[in-house]
Formats: C-alpha cells, structure tokens, sequence
C-alpha cells in the first residue's frame, strides 16, 4: 500500500541519517579506505635524498655516491649543476631507470608536478611502465633531458637491480604498436552520449526530488556513481579533451583530481602490494587478509556479514577526503588546486539548492554501496605482494580479474571497470577501446606464459569470489607478524617532506 512504501521511505531514510553520522565520525577518526598520506610518506624510517650517514633506498643501504656535484631542475626538467653539499649535509643521488637509461632525478624531486613522492617510490628500480602510463607525449619527452646517473652508480645497480623481463620487453613493443594505430583516440559520440545520460539522471533526479524522493535517491546515486567513472577517465586521459574535462570531476561528482591522482596512481603503479595499495587497505572494517593480533580488530569476524555498511561508506569517505586533501593542496601551492577547490564549493553550493537533504545524503550512500561492489572485486581476490614487484605488467596480470557483464544496463554500470586489466596496463586510453583491447590481451598472456593468464569471471561470481574472500579471512586466526595495510619498510620510498624542504 501507499502508506507501507511511505514507512518503508522513512525507514530508509532514517538507516542513511545513521549510517552518514556515522561515516563522519569514522572518516574523522580513522580515514578508513584512505591511509593519510603523511603516514605513506612518513611512517617507514624516513631518509631525503639529502642524507647523511648511510642513505636508505626503499628499505636497502643505498649506494653511497656523494659528490661535489649535484643537479638542480625546474618544472619543464631543465637542469644546472649545484654543488652537492652544503654546510650541514650532502646530497646523493636519487637514480631512476627508463627504458633501460639510469637518471638522477634528485634534483627534479622536488618540481616535479605530482609531488616528489613519486621520485621517491621508484629510486633504485624500474619507472618505465608508469612513466608511460601516467603521462603526457609532451611530459614522457622531458625525461630524456633529465642528467644521466653515473658510470659508478648504473654499474652497481645493475649488479642489484632486476633486468628488464622479456614480458615488459614484449609489452613495450605492443604500447608502441597500439600507440602508432590510433588507439588513443578518443571516440567523442560515445562520450557525449555517456555525458548526456548523466546529465539526464540529474535533471530526472531534481525533478522528482519533492514528488518521488525515493526513485530521486536512486537515480541520483546513479548520477554520481557515472559522474566518478567519467571523471576517472578524464583524470587518467593525456589527450587534450581529458585535459579540459578534468574540472568535470569535482564540479560533477564532489571528488578532486589531486585526491585522486594521489590515491589512484598509487593504487595503479603499486597494485595489490601490501603496505602501500590504499586501495586494499580497508581495515578495520574490512580485512583482506589475516592481520597480525596487534592489528585486529573485532568487526573482523562479522565483516562478510557487514560488507555492504563500509562499502556504503566509501564515498563518504572519499568526498571527506577529497576536502581535506584539496584544503592542504592549496596550502601547499599545487597546481590547480585553487581551481580544484572552487570547482568542489560550486558542488556542493547546487547540490544542496537542487536537493532536499532526505535525498542527497542516502544517493551518497546508494552510490558508495554501487561503486564499491564494483571497485573492490576485482583485485581483492587475487595474487597480494609482500614484496615490490619489479616486473610490473605481470604484476597487473597476477593482480587483476576482469567483470563479464551479462547486459546493456550492466556493462553501462560498470562504467569501463569491468574492462580492468585493460584499464590497469593502459590506464591512459579511452575507455571506448578496451572491449576491442580484450582479445589482444589474451594473445598476450597465451604467449608470454603470465601465470594464471588472462583473467576473467561472470559479474555475479567476481562478487561472490569476494565476499568468500571476506569470509575465510573473518574465519582465520590472526597471524603473528602478517604485513600491516601501511608503512612497511622496504615497500615505501619513504622520504622526510622537512629535511628534504
């Protein structure tokens, strides 16, 4: 009856109030599903590449190869030499590979645009893949600019450091193939329909907002469950459309690019390893492995009865987020990030004119509860690293499972996440590609022998596979010494932000 579906309404609404009160508290208190990111940056024992004593290089002694000459860059990688110490210290190199050419990045740490954490990450291994998954035509030319390391140094890391695997041989040889056919070209009647789709779900969402709150909520979720996937994309683009509709994701969906490049990024260069994905570190709601007694806690054991309350939670979380990183961003001068937090006041400031609070607080849920059960399969279940791996394009093929969707509506939902390895290992190109990527991946993995090949599960089976996963670790004892979610030594590039200002 009528009178039930207006309890019913009221009920719902009442749970959202609950749950968003407590989400707030949570986010808060804890930064669930988000580790700070000082403690990435800070929780191993910290060194700069200004050291002194023994310098440390993602958890090893690092070849000592101070000088008197060091390198100072600016924004666009030009570089002048410096002399490397000053009356309190010395600076050491900060050496990098690319495409087999050792570089000191040490003195372009500091300007380079995504923040110097990212130079710290990959000092002493491999940048190859990320440099060209991360980054613009004009922004992977600027590396060959960069000083060369020294004869000295490049001869003992090799000695060290991995080689590169005949996989990431192979898979460069296919970037440049894919590259020089068009494959990032971007195909705009499909992005103005998904745009336009989006923008029908607000203006029905507004529209029913007094009459039908309940189907508002819904359609209202669902609008910003689309407006995060389109500004995914964006965010991730290199090309010039994704460049001017990058502010799209604040103005659209409440979530910032400089919140998103820092979590998401890392999440792409380093996925599935233990102690430094955020994106599998999502105690102590949610555990996806067994931790360490010191780190358990008692929500673990009902946690495959609980899932959908954190899950719900996520974009939340991720708004609560985004605020406080866009704040910090602007007191730290990044680029964009006045723009940023403008685009994210402009938000909110319509979001709360269009939208009675009854709707727009449970849509936030409704949409948290949507892009989780569709975020989180897809890695959790599979291969989880304790240590850095140095072959990064079998590490995504390990780490990775891909969604069958069984309809138009679910593959619409999805938003391009269920095309995930393809998204993992060209994280740059338009969504629009990936379903014709699929069958040149699994070529792929057939003939480079990848462990496990090419991975893939029916839509429904990649969430039951993760809710079993919840399960046998609620049912596990917790085991000593088991990898904390954050700040392990030897995974981290850990620099200290104040002896390195």
């Amino acid at each position: 009856s009528l009178n039930q579906i207006h309890y019913f309404e009221e009920g719902l609404t009442s749970m959202m109030y609950s749950a968003a009160i407590v989400s707030l508290v949570i986010a808060s208190t804890c930064d669930a599903f988000m580790i700070p990111r000082a403690s990435l940056i800070g929780v191993a024992q910290q060194q700069s590449s200004i050291a002194a004593d023994i310098p440390i290089a993602n958890g090893r002694e690092k070849i000592s190869d101070v000088d008197s000459v060091a390198w100072d860059c600016d924004k666009d990688a030009n570089c002048v030499e410096i002399d490397a110490c000053n009356e309190e210290r010395c600076r050491t190199s900060l050496d990098v590979r690319i495409h087999g050419n050792w570089y000191d990045l040490s003195g372009w740490r500091k300007a380079h645009p995504a923040g110097a954490q990212w130079i710290d990450y990959y000092d002493g291994r491999d940048a190859t893949e990320v440099m060209d998954g991360f980054h613009t035509a004009k922004g992977r030319a600027m590396y060959s600019r960069l000083p060369k390391s020294k004869e000295s140094v490049v001869k003992q890391l090799e000695q060290t450091v991995a080689p590169d695997s005949p996989t990431q041989i192979a898979f460069r040889e296919l970037r440049t193939e894919l590259e020089n056919t068009g494959w990032w070209e971007r195909d705009m009647i499909q992005e103005y329909t998904l745009l336009a789709i989006w923008a029908s779900l607000v203006v029905a969402a507004a529209a029913t907002a007094s009459s039908v709150p309940f189907l508002s909520i819904i359609l209202l979720g669902f609008s910003m469950t689309q407006a995060g996937w389109l500004g995914h994309d964006f965010i991730h683009g290199v090309d010039d459309y994704a460049g001017k509709m990058r502010i799209f994701t604040p103005l659209a969906s409440g979530l910032g690019p400089t919140w998103w490049s820092d979590k998401h990024n890392k999440h792409h260069a380093l996925t599935n390893e233990m102690g430094v994905d955020e994106d599998i570190a999502t105690d102590p709601f949610l555990f996806t492995w067994a931790p360490d007694p010191k780190n358990d806690s008692p929500l673990r054991k009902i946690q495959h009865y609980i899932f959908f309350i954190p899950f719900s939670f996520m974009f939340a979380l991720w708004r609560f987020d985004t605020m406080k990183i866009g704040i910090e961003a602007v007191e730290e001068k990044r680029p964009d990030a006045k723009r940023e937090l403008y685009a994210l006041l402009i938000h909110y400031g319509v979001l709360f004119t269009l939208f009675p609070i009854q709707v727009w607080f449970p849509a936030v849920f409704f949409s948290g509860l949507c892009s989780a059960l569709i975020v989180t399969p897809t890695h959790q279940s599979e291969e989880l690293f304790e240590d850095y791996q140095s072959d990064f394009v079998t590490a995504q093929f390990e780490s990775t499972r891909n969604a069958v969707t069984t309809n138009r509506f679910s593959e619409w939902l999805w938003g391009g996440m269920q095309y995930q390895l393809e998204h993992h290992l060209f994280p740059s190109m338009p969504r629009s590609k990936y379903p014709q990527l699929r069958s040149i991946l699994q070529k792929f993995a057939s003939d480079n022998k990848i462990p496990g090949g090419y991975r893939e599960s029916g839509e429904f089976e990649i969430l039951r596979m993760n809710w079993e996963l919840y399960k046998r670790v609620a049912e596990a004892d917790p085991v000593p010494g088991a990898p904390p979610s954050g700040g392990i030594l030897g995974q981290i590039g850990a620099i200290n932000p104040v002896a390195a200002s």
